[in-house]
């Protein structure tokens, strides 16, 4: 599953192929965006915000996009062959020089830019904001606090909270603050969480292999998540996973009981 880092690598390696370039060809293969068309334009900004990414064009409109769980966009050059089947296709955006293609990009949107904040306003300080503060921190922290009987493990998950964070970093947070996931916030350390937050994101920002764990040998990368065989990574003990949250919003949540105290799924 994206989560803000894949966002803001996705967001940097569109604004490395499109910035600056004129629109070629355009196709959307989107059924609220099928005749759209962007040919003429200019790319003259990306940005992202927690999981949502904008492309900004020189007729000061943006397209929105949302990778969800199995989105992603993906460079090529002239006549390079996809590295994934055109069905699954639904925006290309072609200049002389290459092409930008999303693929399982199922939330598309054209909004004049000055009104990109109707998708992001309601989100919480963007983990991997370029301007990152402690006034960020604070808030952030403080919007956690006020969720005092929250599981903190579907607290993180809330981008209201703070924006960026999915389920790898849920688990490898909760793990790092000493936790289980389905401990209250109340009794969690919400400026440590977060600072937690702010520097794994940050650390793997630039990373085409995530870590939690500062190491990148093969089988080192995470402490606890998707280690049910491996065992935890500290301690070498079992490592458990049970689901974390309500219907569609539910999550496999991966935790060690000895290194992570706390209640736990009957």
């Amino acid at each position: 599953m994206p989560e803000g880092d894949t966002v803001f690598r996705t967001g940097e390696q569109l604004r490395r192929a499109l910035v600056g370039r004129t629109l070629t060809r355009t196709d959307f293969r989107h059924p609220r965006l099928a005749t759209l068309d962007l040919t003429g334009l200019d790319v003259v900004a990306v940005r992202t915000v927690g999981k949502h990414l904008f492309l900004r064009f020189s007729d000061a409109t943006s397209l929105h996009s949302h990778l969800r769980m199995d989105g992603s966009w993906r460079v090529f050059r002239p006549g390079q062959r996809w590295s994934a089947p055109g069905h699954h296709a639904r925006v290309v955006l072609s200049h002389r020089d290459g092409e930008a293609v999303g693929f399982r990009v199922h939330d598309l949107a054209v909004v004049p830019t000055e009104r990109e904040e109707r998708f992001v306003g309601h989100l919480g300080p963007d983990l991997l904001d370029p301007n990152w503060s402690e006034a960020h921190a604070a808030t952030a922290a403080e919007a956690l606090r006020r969720r005092p009987d929250a599981e903190i493990g579907e607290a993180l998950l809330d981008q209201r909270v703070m924006a960026g964070i999915g389920n790898v970093y849920k688990t490898e947070i909760c793990f790092l603050l000493g936790v289980s996931p389905w401990t209250p916030v109340a009794e969690v350390d919400a400026d440590h969480a977060v600072e937690l937050a702010h520097r794994l994101l940050a650390a793997n920002a630039h990373r085409f292999r995530r870590s939690t764990t500062g190491m990148d040998a093969p089988g080192r990368r995470s402490w606890v998540y998707e280690r049910t065989r491996q065992g935890c990574l500290r301690c070498g003990g079992q490592v458990r996973v049970a689901s974390q949250g309500e219907g569609v919003h539910a999550r496999p949540t991966w935790y060690c009981p000895h290194c992570q105290p706390g209640p736990v799924p009957a």
